[in-house]
């Protein structure tokens, strides 16, 4: 609970009406709880003053505005998106438990889902633990996060996001972890940053908030290692790797539904199996562990933790296909680092492969050979079948040549798909979430409706 004049010193805002509590925070208008304070934000195509009497109306203890209010409980500031950053900063500024914030290119959300699990085996409690719901990870969702922190957590862990220079630095400020991550620099974004070197400079700020005493933690096998380290020389370093000299090292095993792990670090070895397929999930479970260690946490609770790992939603999730078919959903995201990571998991499944591609949004200029570039992939690892949907996807299509199709619509493709399933074909679907690509899984999932009812 907090007063409407303590926000109002925090956000620097002209307090209106009686000085009432409020619960929680909220942005959705159509979302409304009892006791919650209403945050009406702007946006090129909405505006969430015209919400404010409807919210108030609907439960909400008061409004924090940037014009339009009467005489009912109010903050009003100029820009309510920047206040909700400020109320978020000041509400974490009471909590003492540790903080760990993560960001990448690829990965972030998996491992902010590795450490999360981890720290719940390691507390013996699913509640002490705030994470990052979803992807809620930019100037929004970060500070909303914040916002639910409560005495019960003892641990928080915090994905950040970002696509210009700048916001890493100012959502770290927000937050002030104790941990920094970073987990790798890739091409995501760089239609907005020019460049590799930019995005990693941008990932690099998420140091710049660290707590006094914080500890960094490193992908020693990045190209821009030294880079991130140059960045936090004024802290703690925990680096992590399988090819550089790391302080915490792996040996692997890849198997086709996951990989088993030999995990090495200055406090011990411990061996598991994480079912989590990949080399790419490899990283991501170093990179959490790392984190995991910095807050001193036992090698047996990270190898529990992290076998125990249930995955993320459209994150190379096996389901069932239509005709028997294995199907795989990673469909949560794409860019070209994690296009190839997903093409080297088929590579890893017996049978015939197929990988379905959309398009990877924000590549800029180069877009189109970068597209061509995982179609020839696809190709030399071996993929029997390219199947894509969208309109840079054609350039991949192009690339792989003989057995390569492209699709005007979800329906075509899924058509099309539904007539190679069988149970030896395996099929893996990816695409950037503009795309949508879980509606081609949708189509090509084994469902009671698609397979004649089954009761």
């Amino acid at each position: 609970m907090m007063r409407l004049s303590e926000a109002a010193v925090a956000t620097q805002a002209q307090m209106i009406g009686a000085d009432i509590e409020f619960c929680c925070v909220g942005t959705d208008s159509r979302a409304i709880k009892k006791g919650q304070l209403f945050v009406a934000l702007k946006g090129e195509n909405f505006d969430g003053n015209h919400y404010a009497a409807q919210s108030l109306e609907a439960g909400a203890s008061a409004v924090l505005v940037s014009s339009g209010s009467n005489d009912s409980p109010a903050l009003l500031v100029k820009d309510t998106r920047l206040a909700l950053g400020k109320l978020a900063a000041h509400w974490r500024a009471k909590f003492d438990m540790p903080v760990v914030a993560i960001t990448g290119s690829n990965g972030k959300t998996t491992v902010k889902e590795m450490l999360a699990n981890i720290l719940k085996v390691a507390t013996h409690n699913e509640a002490g633990v705030l994470a990052t719901q979803g992807n809620l990870n930019n100037d929004i969702g970060l500070p909303l996060t914040m916002l639910e922190l409560r005495n019960q957590h003892q641990y928080a862990v915090l994905e950040m996001g970002m696509n210009h220079s700048g916001e890493l630095s100012y959502l770290t400020h927000l937050a002030k972890p104790n941990i920094a991550l970073v987990n790798n620099a890739g091409s995501a974004h760089i239609g907005e940053l020019g460049s590799l070197e930019a995005i990693a400079k941008a990932k690099g700020e998420i140091f710049e908030g660290l707590a006094l005493g914080g500890t960094a933690v490193i992908n020693a096998d990045d190209a821009y290692a030294d880079l991130w380290k140059r960045l936090s020389s004024h802290y703690k370093q925990i680096t992590f790797g399988i090819h550089a000299d790391a302080d915490v090292k792996a040996t692997y095993q890849l198997l086709p539904t996951g990989c088993v792990i030999d995990l090495n670090a200055s406090a011990g070895s411990v061996e598991f199996t994480l079912p989590a397929p990949g080399l790419h999930n490899v990283y991501n479970a170093l990179a959490a562990a790392s984190a995991a260690l910095a807050l001193n946490v036992s090698l047996s609770d990270i190898a529990d933790g992290l076998s125990g790992f249930s995955g993320a939603k459209g994150r190379l999730q096996a389901k069932q296909g239509f005709g028997g078919a294995k199907l795989i959903d990673d469909t949560y995201n794409a860019n070209p680092m994690s296009m190839k990571a997903a093409i080297d998991v088929l590579k890893g499944v017996n049978g015939k492969r197929v990988f379905v591609m959309g398009d990877m949004a924000e590549l800029g200029f180069d877009a189109p050979n970068m597209h061509a570039d995982i179609g020839q992939y696809a190709k030399d690892t071996g993929v029997e079948n390219f199947f894509a949907l969208g309109t840079l996807t054609q350039s991949a299509v192009s690339a792989f040549g003989e057995n390569a199709a492209h699709f005007e619509s979800v329906d075509d493709l899924a058509d099309a798909l539904k007539k190679i399933m069988s149970p030896e074909v395996t099929v893996l679907v990816k695409g950037s979430r503009s795309m949508r690509m879980e509606r081609v899984v949708n189509a090509i999932e084994l469902t009671q409706k698609n397979n004649g009812g089954i009761h």
